[in-house]
């Protein structure tokens, strides 16, 4: 069911046809962009009035139901240069940098550490908005922040974990923000950087297990 969990700002689960889980989607009204979309259950038409023009991904991971939005309501899709290797079945996906400013308005971040296209989104308006792609995620819908669990960290979690941590760090001193919008897991409204900042000092590195 999709929530306006913001002004403009609205959200959404769905099962991720390939993982079996809820994951999080967004749409960004005013901006029109959507955010790692999935179709919801209201379905495409649901965007009818209010069209998407840009849709950006986090990850490149995160294309989802992009073909069916693009083909539906002809907007761009938007991806990391780092990530384009992803698309080789003949996919329509643009390229960004990081730190580019996006449609919308919306900032570009390098996250890294996992894999070079793991990145954030900066939305500048109620407050400050931040989209964390896979790094930073919620077991449950409204769960603590965890990082991704160790199996998919690779052959060094602990090394990645430690290069996630400060990339946050370096996230939290460089934008002001108050909602933190996972695509695994539930939006944090209101509280979203003073959770973050408890989670990364509760995994500082000599802590991380």
């Amino acid at each position: 069911m999709i929530e306006e969990i913001l002004p403009g700002i609205f959200h959404w689960t769905q099962a991720h046809p390939k993982i079996g889980m809820a994951v999080s989607s967004y749409y960004l009204l005013p901006e029109r962009v959507l955010i790692d979309p999935l179709i919801p259950d209201e379905g495409l038409e649901w965007f009818a009035d209010h069209p998407p023009e840009n849709i950006l991904l986090s990850i490149r991971h995160h294309y989802r139901h992009c073909a069916e939005f693009e083909e539906k309501y002809s907007c761009k899709v938007w991806c990391v240069e780092q990530g384009l290797h992803e698309f080789t079945n003949g996919e329509l996906v643009e390229a960004f940098n990081f730190g580019d400013v996006l449609p919308g308005s919306i900032r570009a971040v390098e996250i890294g550490s996992i894999c070079p296209d793991e990145g954030a989104l900066f939305i500048n308006r109620e407050g400050g908005c931040v989209v964390l792609a896979d790094g930073c995620v919620r077991k449950k819908i409204d769960g603590p922040l965890q990082f991704v669990p160790d199996s998919l960290l690779g052959e060094d979690p602990i090394a990645v974990r430690v290069g996630l941590i400060a990339a946050y760090t370096h996230l939290l001193e460089e934008y002001y923000f108050e909602h933190v919008l996972l695509s695994h897991g539930g939006p944090i409204i209101a509280d979203g950087r003073a959770q973050l900042e408890a989670f990364l000092r509760n995994s500082a590195p000599e802590s991380v297990k």
